[in-house]
């Protein structure tokens, strides 16, 4: 890889990326050595009774019990037996959930935001379809750990926003050694960032406002778009060379990774935040038939209608944090998912970060207290993902035949005072120790000076 700069959505913060295959492979190789965090057991079969089960498909079940074998749900229900030889786990006052999905992410990309070596969100160029997101992820990364920590059992790790198209972004699963283990979908869909109007932009090496005149701006937009225009019109083209005559047709991997979006089997997950740029986005994927999902959607509140008219769904970042505008009203960020949702939208909710990924349950909880209803807001980082890539046949519900990423609390998991008892990615019992366990269990014990009286704390 190379060293480039980007320019991030209001919500991220701006980086740089350099990492080469060498020094990730060695970085790894020392954690991995270190650390069995991440290590992937033998599958078993596991039995969690008498807990409430929340499977999101049904009303909850009362002292239910929940069967894993081989890393699939075999048994969910109330009087389920239990399998000959399983692990049984004492549910009695806990509660399940099926695992969250954080809908967009940058976890197993950035490390250190501030240190090149450790980003890898970004390549050169800004037209690169053929990228795959899982190919750059770092497995041993420590804050794939405290995600699951706090119930984050997988999650769609996206390029950065840097170019027009950025490459896909993958569904990972967040326990493995390697990638190929993590993998759930190597490509849930092709990141485009929309071009941005703006004649005001800040400039990092002066640290001052720097002004362009409109006409400027306007036709660096109008050659972006029609650059992204013919790269769909070149895939068609590609294609029906293909399939006329593919013995002949030379390879090109960048037009046949657009191929599963002209298909319509994959959509354009188009990066937009402005009122302008959602509509822009939406009339230019009608007119090409293209499916696509917002994300980001700052102002999605503006076009409400018409995003629920094309029923298009949306990914919202995190709602504790500044509006977008100084004009608007202080709760904004907090009641965008309720209003989306009233108006019919299908929101799924992120956190856009890798070290923020942890406060996924607390950003919904926000969501929650200001309108959005509780299980919807459940649903937004567990089956609505989901249904958006594609793959609720495989997660986002406790139901029989899933891939048994569920976790069991003390109680609801969008309440900060909740606890994970224990969480199972692929039907496996996974660690929930981290460097933030491990750094407050160290300064917890630390020596007092003689003389001292030690407050203790719960954990």
């Amino acid at each position: 890889m190379t060293v480039h700069t980007f320019q991030q959505t209001p919500r991220q913060t701006r980086r740089t990326a350099r990492v080469t295959q060498t020094a990730a492979a060695a970085l790894l190789a020392v954690v991995a050595s270190a650390s069995p965090l991440f290590a992937q057991a033998p599958a078993k079969t596991y039995a969690i009774e008498n807990a409430r089960i929340v499977t999101l498909a049904g009303a909850p079940i009362e002292n239910g019990t929940l069967v894993i074998v081989d890393g699939k749900i075999a048994a969910v229900g109330a009087g389920v037996a239990v399998p000959a030889g399983a692990e049984r786990i004492d549910g009695k006052g806990l509660q399940i959930y099926p695992g969250f999905f954080d809908a967009a992410t940058q976890l197993g990309l950035t490390e250190v935001g501030a240190v090149r070596a450790t980003v890898d969100t970004n390549e050169l160029g800004d037209y690169n379809p053929q990228l795959v997101a899982a190919m750059a992820v770092h497995p041993a990364s420590d804050h794939i750990p405290v995600a699951r920590a706090n119930g984050i059992t997988h999650a769609m790790t996206v390029p950065g926003t840097s170019g027009v198209i950025a490459g896909q972004a993958s569904v990972i699963a967040l326990n493995g050694w390697t990638v190929e283990e993590m993998l759930i979908a190597p490509s849930a869909g092709m990141i485009v960032n929309w071009p941005q109007l703006a004649t005001s932009t800040f400039d990092f090496t002066t640290f001052s406002q720097r002004s362009r005149p409109f006409t400027e701006v306007k036709a660096e937009y109008d050659k972006k778009i029609a650059d992204l225009t013919e790269w769909i019109a070149r895939a068609r083209r590609y294609q029906q060379a293909v399939d006329t005559a593919a013995a002949t047709t030379p390879r090109d991997l960048k037009l046949e990774a657009m191929l599963p979006v002209i298909k319509g089997e994959r959509p354009l997950i188009i990066s937009a935040n402005r009122e302008r740029a959602i509509r822009d986005a939406l009339k230019f994927c009608e007119e090409q038939k293209l499916r696509v999902v917002i994300y980001g959607g700052d102002e999605a509140r503006k076009v409400k209608d018409l995003l629920a008219k094309q029923k298009v769904p949306v990914i919202l970042g995190p709602t504790l944090t500044m509006p977008s505008d100084d004009d608007e009203p202080y709760d904004s960020p907090f009641t965008l998912p309720s209003d989306l949702h009233k108006a019919g939208i299908k929101v799924a909710l992120a956190t856009f970060n890798s070290a923020d990924s942890r406060t996924l349950p607390y950003e919904t909880g926000n969501a929650v207290a200001y309108g959005l209803p509780h299980e919807e807001g459940l649903k937004a980082i567990s089956l609505y993902p989901a249904q958006i890539f594609g793959l609720d046949k495989q997660l986002g519900t406790i139901e029989t035949g899933k891939i048994a990423n569920v976790i069991v609390t003390s109680g609801d998991p969008l309440e900060l005072t909740t606890e994970v008892k224990y969480l199972f990615i692929k039907g496996q019992l996974t660690s929930l120790d981290n460097k933030h366990q491990r750094s407050y269990e160290t300064w917890r014990s630390r020596p007092r000076p003689t003389g001292t009286t030690r407050t203790t704390a719960s954990k």
